[in-house]
């Protein structure tokens, strides 16, 4: 259950199988990792100005916010073939800290988590215990290199781990795929032509040693905010283990007030 509630985080826990729409690549039950295959380079004189004009709307399309609360269903399955099916408040301050209360069958009041730039602390109030980590420890339980940044990016729905390294260009079916190279993760993302919002990330470790890959998958977007928010969201990560996470928004605001409940009882185990 640790393992499962910082995952939901990559929800940002947190961010991604919204209608939903399908993952574009499966993951086999043999190979935890697939390789990207670059999609076909443009051969046209203005590709660099097509990218430039995608990276552009994709930027454009950032939720930039001051605070941000939701309600979430979460469905949840790891490799060991539990699945859990929980609802989640989340709460954050832009650049400052994200809040989870997750909620168990009959409305228990099983976990809370709070992160921070420097720490994450996890309440589980089912086995009364309480947890206090750095923020490395989010790189430990999900597989990914997650800080509060990328996290609430996550959350929010904007691109993580783009980088501006783009190395293909294609169009098919009213899609647009861009293939970066960053530091960590080639990312194959596909775009809607029309709006360029996300539709899929498909990221693949660049260390050929590793087996570590992460789908996020997004879809069931709306504007009532002003600009286009994936409501259906799927995370699929997988190295060692695998890990399966779907995410349905209920409810969500911006630039309201919020607070951060978190207190820890005196007969708690600490760890």
């Amino acid at each position: 259950m640790t393992r499962f509630f910082c995952l939901l985080l990559i929800i940002a826990l947190l961010a991604s199988c919204r209608s939903t729409k399908k993952i574009q690549t499966a993951i086999t039950k043999k190979d935890s990792v697939l390789t990207v295959n670059a999609p076909p380079r443009a051969t046209k004189t203005d590709t660099v100005q097509l990218i430039n004009a995608a990276l552009r709307k994709v930027d454009s399309n950032r939720i930039g916010f001051r605070t941000f609360s939701a309600k979430v269903n979460v469905d949840y399955s790891g490799s060991d073939g539990k699945k859990y099916d929980v609802n989640a408040n989340i709460r954050m301050y832009k650049d400052s800290a994200i809040w989870i209360a997750v909620n168990a069958l009959l409305g228990i009041d099983a976990m809370r988590l709070f992160v921070t730039k420097d720490s994450v602390k996890l309440l589980d109030k089912l086995n009364k215990t309480y947890t206090a980590r750095s923020v490395d420890y989010l790189r430990e339980v999900t597989s990914l290199p997650l800080n509060l940044y990328n996290l609430q990016d996550l959350i929010i729905g904007n691109p993580v781990f783009l980088d501006p390294n783009v190395v293909s260009y294609s169009t098919n079916n009213n899609q647009i795929a861009l293939l970066s190279l960053g530091e960590l993760f080639k990312n194959l993302i596909t775009l809607n032509e029309g709006d360029k919002t996300l539709i899929h990330s498909k990221l693949d470790d660049v260390d050929p040693a590793r087996n570590r890959t992460a789908d996020l998958t997004y879809g069931d977007y709306e504007s009532k905010k002003g600009l286009p928010f994936s409501t259906k969201r799927r995370i699929v990560v997988a190295e060692k283990n695998r890990l399966d996470i779907k995410l349905e928004f209920k409810q969500y605001d911006f630039n309201q007030e919020v607070n951060f409940p978190f207190s820890v009882p005196k007969n708690y185990d600490r760890h």
